[in-house]
């Protein structure tokens, strides 16, 4: 396969990437957000102290966590379906890209809260802040370049689950990978998406950085 054959799969491998990754991170961040700041609030001490329900919190936390991407993917097919009308194409990819990365983006959201100096959030409380005062003001602006780096390492997770959604009926650079360097033993063609994805990732974590590298600057000059 000649670059200039290879030249549009690859184009277009990405940019469906790309339309999957960042919808799925959208919907993850919306659905992770609360759920980490639940299981905080909601933990031992917190200013929404229940322990059944952060347990339940936790449970479905971890199962989320411990399935198989592949078999989720696999699993959530009549769910796709019934969301989206199909589960084949990158459009039907988001319901369960975002599903599989939600409990892994609320763990990593309760990890960068429960880093925030507790003596502000004791602070907040003996003035009377409430809920929306307490996560507004201080928890969230204090955790954000964490946050930042979590959502950085959720977002190249979802990379990942896309390459692996090109099993199942996804499109993306995995599609491709599969079909034109697995099943064509294209060699050079796998190479040039492994190649890719790299850069990609790479592009990511180097954006990332950036960020909280920036933000951590402006927090110490605050």
């Amino acid at each position: 396969m000649t670059w200039s054959e290879m030249e549009p799969l690859l184009t277009q491998g990405t940019f469906d990437t790309l339309y999957m990754v960042l919808w799925s991170t959208l919907v993850t961040v919306l659905g992770g957000l609360p759920v980490g700041i639940l299981l905080v609030l909601t933990d031992k001490g917190g200013l929404l102290q229940n322990r059944p329900l952060n347990k339940v919190l936790g449970v479905i936390v971890n199962i989320g966590r411990s399935l198989p991407f592949i078999i989720l993917l696999i699993f959530l097919i009549p769910f796709t379906t019934a969301v989206v009308g199909t589960f084949i194409g990158p459009t039907a990819m988001i319901v369960p890209l975002a599903i599989g990365a939600i409990p892994f983006f609320a763990r990593l959201v309760e990890t960068a809260v429960r880093e925030v100096d507790h003596g502000l959030v004791e602070a907040v409380e003996s003035m009377g802040g409430g809920i929306p005062t307490l996560v507004g003001k201080v928890l969230l602006p204090q955790a954000l370049p964490s946050l930042v780096a979590a959502v950085t390492t959720t977002v190249i997770t979802l990379v990942g689950y896309s390459a692996m959604a090109g099993a199942v009926g996804g499109e993306g650079l995995g599609s491709k990978a599969i079909t034109y360097g697995f099943q064509r033993f294209e060699t050079g063609f796998m190479v040039a998406t492994v190649v890719v994805l790299i850069a990609l990732v790479t592009v990511i974590q180097l954006l990332g950085d950036g960020v909280v590298r920036l933000l951590a600057r402006r927090g110490r000059t605050a």
